[in-house]
């Protein structure tokens, strides 16, 4: 029997050891498989050597021969190159083969445990990729290779299942579907039986998303390979426990504008024409107006309706910076690619501090939007195309993104589905942000001096994401819909919106006076009298209907039974402080201070943070403020405070008070500004990340040095300030009663202790179903903290998103929180839902919780009792 020994030759040496260790399990280590990979530089890692090379084949080497796969570029070079350096004898017995690495790499060893000769291991090799070119329904240049008759092949398995979730597979469902194919070995193919699609990629979200599923379609699921059956069971579980969102019948005809994100496979070729036949549109060209555009002076205009509101402003136009992109001929197009990885890596970093302030300001539901766009940078798909068109033509980086990226786009504009045809914009949004990269450009910000009308072409989710609503009354755009995201975005920022209007709005001059209408979609320019009387009375009827509900709000959130529960706000900005007031806030129970880090080159100085701190005080008018210290790390970092070496999971890492204790100098800068600002203000300090009484203790001894030197320097400050902690990791929890001797006051963090708790990352779609704070042993744990901290004679609150969330009401109520703390635009909700209860039937209903197995009990015993 021949012995045949595989060498395999890449950039990445962790992706060589991956794919050796891959092949070696398929045959139980029965073939002999070398690795050369990567270059000695702890800089710049990946690369090939000869000598390495070299190496490699003579430590494996058989006479039976040695067949060597190889990544691309340069690793073929440094391969031919080594071959050379062996005896003539042994040179005839090495074979380089073009086949692809992973896949080439199963099928050789298992060829290869067969006992084939060389020549049958290398056309295994080559024929590695026939079963998915035909499966995918592409012609494969492979397929002149004869299989081997005696080829083992691993089994597909299959299973039929009915889409139950109402919104079918939308984007977080679509992620998780896609992380979860991820994980196996199999290889996962879709389709839509419902839609007749054909057979799709299970691990690329912009293919699974070309499918359309919506609630009530049947897909076929095959997967094949060694690991299918867990697969599938995998995947089954997922459609069983509807991707974590609550069933609905598929009967409902409740059809709201829905958030439904994601991307579809990449067409044929560019340029490909859309359904109207015009030329695909390049992704940062202009559009094109197919009329003569005579501007408009005044008039109405009609367009649909996006975002309910009136706003009456002058207009200003919002005009992105245009990239331009050339495409010219390079010569090592392995540069090329590690410029648009570098780009793509960047690319993520932004998407990921966009997707961290847009949960401040907009939630983590509405933010999941930069979720998807997140897996956009991630699909194999799209990245080998692009991979392929920079190796393939020689071409530079952003010629070959802005091709593969403009037949996405067009992809989706061939949708039948109208929601996925709105994704386009996300798919423009993450294609801009990456050639802005390229081409070494800085992020374009709109700094408006009063308020305006927005008028522009359209908005990508980013920009509208970064709106600050008290600057932006209104916009209105020549294109987009009312189910794009950026209207999702503007309706929960409350900022009316009329999009789709005509082309002739373009050519308004800054300062033109314009009224419009979010409900009813149209808008004015230069407006008659009797409209703008029309638009004001209907713009003061809104405003005394919110005024209302704001005065009901300001009044004291009392039980029926007499129990007063404070409700407090989460905010992020000055912006927030002064809504949260308006909306009836008793106090800010949560004050992000990363805002004042964020989207800056240096850290913020303690002049500059006082003058904030002084701000938020004095709009609160002697109500409480608690500000929580600096809470970076996760999935907030610093641009200008590198870790000392990368992490693979920073939210188990170097975060919270961690970080501030190891930068003693920027914390006690916060702690300066902090205690400064306490002067005549009700401050308190908040300490982030608390998992050890020695973090308490050692932040407390911060603390005080820097009272003493302001003491020292004559610098006043309230020396009775209280000093209070987050309870969000479970050691925390187990020791709540050592750190309630400690500090004043718990607030309990069920964003981050939910995900501790479950472990699981709530960034991740694929086990992000598990993070939920209404799960028991999360609640548990919130009855653990509340108990310790009245034993011990504190009060505690609670300031995660559960608290805003009115269907956990009766349950924080009967656990015995004192206080809640909420985003803004919860409060009068929350005030309304404690009004509505008593203590006596929250405690009920918050012991039966405690002892349901699972979230989905808890809401439904919750459901069941409050209708009773």
């Amino acid at each position: 029997m021949a012995t045949i020994a595989i060498v395999i030759v890449s950039h990445s040496k962790q992706l060589a050891l991956g794919v050796r260790e891959l092949a070696a399990q398929m045959v139980q280590s029965q073939v002999t498989i070398a690795v050369a990979a990567g270059i000695e530089d702890s800089e710049n890692p990946l690369g090939t050597d000869p000598i390495q090379v070299y190496e490699a084949i003579a430590s494996v080497f058989s006479d039976d021969g040695v067949l060597v796969l190889m990544d691309l570029g340069s690793a073929l070079l440094s391969a031919e190159m080594a071959i050379e350096f062996l005896p003539e004898a042994q040179q005839e017995k090495v074979y380089l083969c073009e086949a692809p690495l992973v896949e080439g790499a199963i099928a050789a060893v298992v060829a290869a445990a067969a006992g084939r000769d060389i020549h049958q291991v290398m056309a295994e090799a080559r024929g590695a990729l026939l079963a998915k070119a035909t499966q995918l329904g592409v012609s494969s240049p492979l397929s002149v290779v004869s299989p081997i008759t005696t080829n083992i092949k691993s089994p597909t398995r299959e299973i039929q299942l009915i889409v139950s979730n109402r919104l079918g597979l939308h984007a977080r469902p679509a992620a998780q579907f896609v992380a979860t194919a991820a994980r196996f070995q199999s290889q996962i193919l879709v389709q839509n039986l419902t839609r007749n699609t054909e057979l799709v990629r299970g691990d690329s979200i912009n293919q699974v998303t070309t499918l359309g599923v919506r609630q009530g379609h049947e897909l076929l699921i095959t997967a094949t390979g060694s690991d299918a059956d867990q697969a599938l069971a995998a995947l089954q579980g997922l459609f069983a426990n509807n991707f974590g969102e609550a069933a609905q019948s598929c009967c409902s005809n409740k059809d709201e504008p829905a958030l439904k994100t994601g991307f579809p496979s990449q067409a044929t070729g560019v340029g490909l024409p859309n359904p109207e036949g015009e030329d695909n549109v390049a992704l940062n060209s202009p559009p094109a107006f197919h009329h003569e555009v005579t501007p408009v002076t005044h008039g109405e205009l009609s367009g649909i309706a996006a975002s309910a509101g009136v706003a009456i402003a002058p207009v200003i136009h919002y005009q992105p910076t245009h990239i331009s992109i050339t495409e010219y001929h390079v010569d090592n197009p392995e540069t090329e690619w590690q410029r648009l990885q570098t780009a793509i890596h960047s690319a993520r970093q932004e998407i990921q501090a966009v997707f961290s302030q847009a949960s401040l300001q907009i939630g983590d539901v509405e933010a999941a939007i930069f979720d998807a766009q997140l897996l956009f940078l991630e699909d194999p798909v799209l990245l080998e195309a692009t991979n392929q068109h920079i190796l393939d033509n020689h071409i530079n980086a952003e010629a070959a993104w802005q091709a593969v990226v403009d037949e996405v786009a067009t992809s989706y504009r061939a949708l039948e589905d109208s929601y996925l045809q709105e994704r386009v914009g996300d798919v423009v949004d993450v294609g801009q942000r990456v050639l802005r990269l390229l081409a070494g450009n800085a992020a374009a910000k709109l700094h408006l001096e009063s308020p305006a009308i927005l008028v522009a072409t359209d908005l990508t989710p980013s920009d509208t994401a970064g709106l600050d609503p008290t600057k932006v009354l209104g916009i209105c755009t020549t294109s987009g819909s009312a189910t794009s995201h950026s209207a999702i975005i503007a309706r929960t920022l409350g900022i009316p919106a009329v999009l789709g209007v005509d082309a002739q709005v373009l050519y308004l001059p800054d300062g033109t006076l314009m009224a419009l209408d979010g409900e009813s979609g149209k808008a004015w320019v230069e407006p008659e009298s009797d409209i703008l009387d029309l638009l004001r009375a209907k713009q003061s009827a809104w405003q005394t209907a919110q005024q209302q509900a704001r005065a009901t709000a300001h009044q004291p959130a009392i039980t029926r039974d007499g129990r007063q529960v404070s409700v407090f706000a989460n905010i992020g900005s000055i912006n927030d402080v002064q809504v949260a007031v308006a909306n009836g806030a008793e106090g800010v129970g949560l004050l992000r201070t990363e805002f004042l880090y964020l989207d800056r080159t240096s850290a913020p100085t303690e002049e500059e943070q006082l003058l904030v701190y002084q701000a938020i005080a004095q709009v609160l008018d002697n109500r409480p403020l608690i500000i929580r210290t600096l809470d970076v790390g996760g999935d907030k970092p610093l641009p200008y405070i590198k870790a000392e070496f990368p992490e693979a999971n920073p939210f188990l890492g170097w975060r919270g008070i961690r970080f501030c204790l190891d930068r003693p100098e920027l914390f006690k800068t916060q702690l300066r500004a902090i205690l400064r600002a306490s002067v005549a203000h009700q401050i308190k300090i908040m300490l982030p990340m608390i998992a050890t009484v020695t973090e308490v203790r050692a932040a407390k001894v911060i603390l005080g040095e820097v009272q003493a030197e302001l003491n020292q320097a004559g610098i006043s400050f309230d020396a009775t300030m209280k000093v209070g902690i987050m309870v969000e990791v479970p050691s925390a929890v187990a020791i709540a009663d050592q750190l309630a001797a400690e500090v004043d006051f718990f607030s309990i963090g069920t964003n981050d202790l939910s995900q501790y708790v479950m472990a699981s990352d709530r960034t991740n779609p694929n086990v992000a179903n598990l993070v939920d704070a209404l799960h028991p042993a999360v609640l548990r744990m919130v009855q653990q903290t509340v108990q310790a901290a009245h034993a011990a004679g504190i009060s505690v609150k609670l300031c995660g998103e559960l608290a805003a969330d009115t269907l956990a009401t009766p349950i924080l109520l009967g656990l015995g929180l004192d206080e809640l703390s909420v985003n803004p635009q919860s409060i009068p909700g929350v005030k309304q839902a404690i009004a509505r209860l008593s203590i006596v039937e929250s405690e009920a209903i918050a012991a039966s919780a405690l002892q349901q197995d699972s979230a989905e009990d808890v809401r439904e015993l919750i459901s069941t009792s409050i209708s009773a």
